[in-house]
């Protein structure tokens, strides 16, 4: 049987996509799997909690690392294990000033062993900007992490800031808020401590 040359690259590539497509499943099996019913959790939404859209698989999160206030790199896999509310700010973004003593509330009530409130800096924020930020809005608790290059944020298709995103305790995006929000509301407590209780 004599196979043609436009078969033999069609076959070449199908085969090629294929091991693609494996490889990226092994390296990151965040982009495949089901999460838990985020359903409870998404019936609490109510005001700018709304605006949370829960995905209907969960995502992939950047592997890069981001600049500890040490100096030092850590990644999102670092907090595998725990429910993860990610917020995207800059020190130049009016909205991030208003949420951000209301994510340290959040993180001072609910963190622990089983969530965790990141902050991460994307863009040019230098430190002592940070530093100085932080105290004019009276925030101490929160971690004053950097994406100086923006390599998460374009990894995560970060469009505008803040953008806060919900990690599971698998390290996979499972909701995202575009825009600023009310973090101080009965219903981001309520969504959270759901999502928490859920991924148990």
């Amino acid at each position: 049987m004599k196979i043609s040359k436009s078969a033999l690259v069609y076959m070449a590539l199908a085969l090629g996509a294929i091991a693609a497509i494996a490889f990226v499943t092994l390296r990151n099996p965040a982009t495949v799997g089901s999460s838990a019913d985020m359903s409870a959790a998404a019936a609490l939404r109510t005001g700018d909690m709304k605006k949370l859209n829960f995905h209907p698989a969960p995502r992939a999160v950047s592997e890069k690392p981001f600049v500890t206030p040490g100096g030092g790199e850590m990644t999102l896999a670092d907090f595998e294990g725990k429910v993860v509310l990610l917020n995207f700010w800059a020190t130049w973004c009016p909205p991030c000033r208003k949420e951000m003593p209301m994510l340290e509330e959040i993180a001072r009530d609910l963190g622990g062993d089983e969530f965790a409130v990141v902050t991460l800096a994307t863009g040019r924020n230098a430190p002592p900007a940070i530093e100085a930020f932080f105290e004019e809005i009276g925030v101490e608790a929160l971690p004053q992490y950097r994406d100086p290059q923006q390599d998460i944020a374009r990894d995560m298709v970060v469009l505008g800031l803040p953008i806060t995103v919900l990690i599971d305790r698998e390290g996979r995006e499972i909701a995202r808020l575009t825009g600023e929000a009310d973090w101080s509301a009965e219903s981001a407590r309520a969504v959270l401590a759901e999502v928490i209780a859920a991924t148990r």
